[in-house]
């Protein structure tokens, strides 16, 4: 890893190459073009494969051994079983045992049941990570345990990088919980059922190789096709996928604190009040505590009115689907189901459709659903007076959480932020956040229960709030008053080492994570 670094165009520290690799670093917005053509996996033959089409092999073990699993190789999977994934784990359980050495490992996700994982990278089965980390393992990484470099992306920057061939994938292993022989596979049947699976599609159309993994075979066609058996070169049956329980997303409660109450409360009335919230609208919120009760007054303005969004882009929740049952919501794009709701409606509700994010969040592709949105409720964990935003490392300089579709979704008309003024007595709105993850350019309103500020480039919304009686405050008097009711903490010390890059949704490097000096 070259340790040169070079100031990109915010004037943060960037490698200028990672991995071998020469880097790009961010240019600014819109001021990156690709070039060249799309990657292409290799030409297959279907002399290779059974002519009865049964591609059912006895072992995870065994598939893995007739895709050529060696050192070096890029394993990718996907994360719809969320924090109840059985599988991942298990590859590289296989590829330890085979005493193989500096896989990278591309994951659409991670979760606290990945920390097993660790070992492997400590011993140096995996050389590194690229792909969004939560928890212990983004701890590890904070902390300088990991041999190569991570690389974090967006949900559409990694399928931006698998399409133009940045990312070479050799392996991809789809965990599917319904299949049959040929390796078509869906995702709402099964005992593992996570509703969808559309962050496996850039995964099955450009990998080298394509295992399935499934605890729930059945006859042949599997329908509806979100895996096509076409691209699939084995099926492998096992016990058990997932945990059901654990599939679903924990954070898929309504939040009971007061304070995000009012919050959410605040940015519904703020949204009415603007005119942003209006009929025929196209809206999306996380699945976070205080996103979901944005939803549910959101809901509750609409069928007051009488009126309906268009449509809305999940992750699906209940709510959600409430939404879309009651008719305050038309369409529900769907790249991600939360909760059992959401995927026992992906059958019934004829307006609810499997959506990729491979269509959805593409930055080079011809046009993107994010920039239609009119509304993106989104999150962060730090927001500096420059309206830049952070959602992947805390004040303390630790590596936590992964990218997600976050910066894909600041491409929205409006982005809205809705964040408590301090979290643990640690102020959200800082000089300059630890990191860059998104521009200040494209985030538009910071709502707190404290006060709202709008980014001084949003005339348009500054003249909608005049005599609205909403509590309107600029983003330095917001971290004004946090700093006066928590103090300012100290900020954390870091070694030279980057050991992870944060890439922008074209691939450039729009920042650095640097090992903790602790």
């Amino acid at each position: 890893m070259s340790t040169n670094m070079i100031k990109n165009k915010l004037g943060r520290l960037v490698p200028e190459e990672i991995n071998g690799k020469k880097q790009v670093p961010f240019k600014g917005l819109g001021k990156h073009r690709p070039v060249g053509r799309k990657y292409g996996p290799p030409i297959p033959t279907s002399i290779d494969y059974p002519h009865d089409g049964n591609k059912v092999v006895k072992s995870l073990k065994e598939a893995l051994d007739l895709c050529g699993l060696k050192d070096g190789m890029t394993i990718s999977t996907h994360h719809h079983l969320r924090d109840g994934d059985l599988v991942s784990n298990m590859i590289f359980d296989i590829a330890h045992d085979k005493k193989l050495k500096d896989l990278v490992w591309f994951p659409s996700a991670s979760f606290p049941c990945n920390e097993p994982i660790i070992e492997y990278i400590q011993d140096g089965t995996i050389n590194r990570i690229e792909g969004s980390m939560n928890g212990p393992l983004g701890r590890a990484v904070s902390l300088g345990k990991m041999n190569g470099t991570a690389v974090l992306r967006s949900h559409g920057g990694r399928v931006q990088a698998i399409q133009d061939g940045e990312v070479v994938i050799d392996i991809a292993v789809i965990a599917a919980p319904t299949a049959d022989m040929f390796g078509n596979a869906t995702a709402t049947e099964g005992d593992s059922a996570c509703g969808v699976l559309g962050y496996a599609k850039p995964d099955y159309l450009y990998a080298d190789k394509v295992i399935v993994v499934t605890d729930n075979l059945v006859d042949f066609p599997c329908m509806p096709m979100l895996i096509e058996g076409n691209y699939v070169d084995y099926v492998v049956v096992v016990d058990k996928i997932g945990i059901p329980e654990k599939i679903v997303s924990g954070t898929t409660q309504i939040t009971k604190s007061p304070d995000r109450l009012f919050i959410a409360e605040l940015t519904a009335k703020f949204c009415e009040m603007t005119g942003l919230l209006h009929d025929g609208c196209y809206m999306q919120a996380g699945a976070g505590g205080t996103s979901l009760a944005i939803g549910v007054y959101m809901h509750e303005i609409l069928k007051r009115k009488g009126e309906s969004a268009r449509l809305g882009f999940g992750g699906t929740t209940k709510y959600m689907v409430q939404m879309l049952e009651e008719g305050t919501m038309q369409h529900i794009m769907d790249a991600q189901a939360f909760d059992l709701d959401a995927v026992a409606s992906i059958s019934k509700n004829k307006g609810h459709h499997h959506y990729p994010v491979f269509n959805a969040y593409n930055f080079h592709s011809k046009g993107n659903l994010t920039s239609m949105m009119d509304i993106m409720i989104l999150g962060a964990t730090e927001i500096d007076v420059d309206f830049n935003g952070n959602v992947v490392t805390h004040s303390d300089g630790y590596l936590l959480h992964g990218i997600g579709g976050w910066q894909n979704c600041l491409h929205a008309k409006t982005v809205i932020l809705p964040v408590p003024l301090f979290r643990d007595r640690i102020p959200v709105i800082v000089d300059s956040v630890t990191t860059i993850t998104g521009p200040g350019e494209l985030i538009d309103v910071v709502i707190t229960e404290r006060g709202i500020a709008i980014n001084p480039k949003r005339k348009d919304l500054l003249d909608a709030v005049k005599g609205s009686g909403l509590p309107i405050k600029t983003i330095q008097q917001l971290k004004a008053e946090a700093e006066a009711i928590c103090g300012i903490p100290k900020k954390p010390k870091f070694k030279d080492k980057p050991v992870a890059v944060i890439k922008w949704v074209d691939g450039t490097i729009i920042d650095s994570v640097f090992e903790l000096d602790i």
